[in-house]
């Protein structure tokens, strides 16, 4: 580890040059020599690191997104040109250059932190070897000396040993608790960060060969900060569990507000935003708000099930999104609600042969009339006597029985 910090050597003159400014400001208010005004110019570098890191980080949220998406299309590539490798590649790379993606746009953040990182690791040594180095003279160099975090010196280690550690004015059980406990708080973090991002910020409609990859980082990364944790100074422990705990805040500011579409996150910011359409009466205030309804509602019938389920809301509630992200009130037709496809006609619940002979039989003013195929036949409108039979009408004089054929009309006598 020493070689590897030795390498970035050169960017550790700017790194001393911030510490000792933000310790300037720390150590009027907390004293120079307390462990309070070291610790907290060693966070105040992390927070300027990363503030000046958040493009690379919405750089790298973009590029997790894109590769997300593309592993269908990579696994199909790979299938279809398994056995030509160089023609594999190039239509790998033929994706990339069409949709826009870097793949190692996602470790740009760690890139650009490790020389800060690696010189800081090679502060604190010289620090804890009693030399100077960068802008921290012997007189700084003996106040970082003396600060202690918890009773643990900046410049200790879990693994020195029991003279080191009393050279720097500490005892080695106070050392070995301060640091075991950052290390546990270290490799906590780092795995509830990928951990949430997994579980909330995933489309779990896709099942891809990446999502097994993260799946694994997030178990191995945390025994692999377990393990070198050991070796880190506890200042540089203190390094690594702010970025730790800042890159878990950012991380958990994004799912919540920018979430991946298909995925848990998503599901719980539209709804968050359907309660508060509801409860505004319609209005978006919002900018960003308006984007993502303008979003959705240019899908069609391309939105995944959150999306479906957010129009359907907005409906229920009264509500139409328009293609300009803002919400009115009126009512959706069948292919708005669910996205393009027609509501199916409710039929009746079949009823039990039980439920059919006790039910009452139902009014003809109720019922509606049938019509009737045949031929309307004239009746008598004379009453009928109850209990006999009708008097059949006998045939006058001169006719014959039967049914009498009509007379033409020109024959008339």
């Amino acid at each position: 580890m020493d070689t590897i910090a030795s390498l970035f050597s050169f960017i550790t003159t700017p790194v001393s040059w911030i510490i000792v400014q933000f310790h300037k400001l720390y150590g009027a208010i907390f004293g120079p020599d307390t462990g309070w005004a070291w610790g907290l110019s060693i966070v105040s570098l992390v927070i300027l690191i990363r503030i000046c890191l958040i493009p690379l980080f919405v750089k790298q949220i973009k590029s997790m997104r894109n590769m997300q998406a593309l592993q269908p299309k990579m696994k199909a590539i790979q299938e279809r040109y398994k056995s030509d490798k160089q023609r594999q590649s190039e239509e790998m790379m033929k994706l990339y250059k069409e949709t826009g993606t870097n793949p190692l746009s996602s470790c740009l953040p760690i890139l650009a932190q490790s020389p800060f990182f690696f010189a800081l690791y090679y502060v604190l040594s010289n620090i804890a070897s009693g030399k100077t180095v960068g802008v921290i003279n012997e007189q700084l160099l003996d106040s970082a000396r003396q600060a202690h975090i918890f009773g643990a010196p900046l410049a200790s280690k879990f693994m020195d040993s029991p003279g080191k550690v009393e050279a720097l004015n500490a005892t080695l059980l106070d050392v070995r608790i301060v640091t075991a406990i950052m290390i546990i708080l270290m490799s906590a973090s780092q795995f509830y960060t990928q951990r949430q991002l997994m579980q909330k910020n995933v489309d779990l409609t896709v099942k891809t060969p990446y999502m097994q990859q993260q799946k694994m980082m997030m178990y191995i990364f945390p025994v692999i900060f377990a393990v070198m944790g050991i070796n880190f100074p506890v200042g540089v422990l203190v390094y690594w569990l702010t970025t730790n705990v800042w890159t878990m805040g950012q991380q958990m500011y994004v799912i919540n507000q920018n979430p991946t579409p298909g995925s848990m996150a998503q599901d719980q910011y539209l709804q968050r935003l359907l309660k508060s359409v509801g409860n505004r009466g319609g209005d978006v205030r919002s900018r960003r708000k308006r984007n993502v309804i303008q979003a959705i509602v240019a899908k069609g019938p391309d939105r995944n099930d959150n999306e479906r389920k957010f129009i359907s809301g907005l409906a229920k509630a009264g509500f139409v999104a328009q293609p300009d992200g803002t919400v009115i009130q009126g009512e959706t037709t069948a292919d708005e609600t669910e996205g393009g496809s027609a509501q199916k006609r409710q039929q009746p619940k079949r009823q039990t042969k039980a439920k059919r002979q006790t039910a009452p039989p139902q009014s003809q003013s109720q019922s509606p009339a049938k019509p009737s195929l045949k031929k309307d036949t004239p009746q008598d409108t004379q009453p009928k006597t109850a209990g006999k039979p009708a008097a059949r009408q006998q045939p006058k004089a001169g006719q014959r029985k039967g049914q009498q054929r009509p007379k033409h009309p020109s024959s008339k006598k």
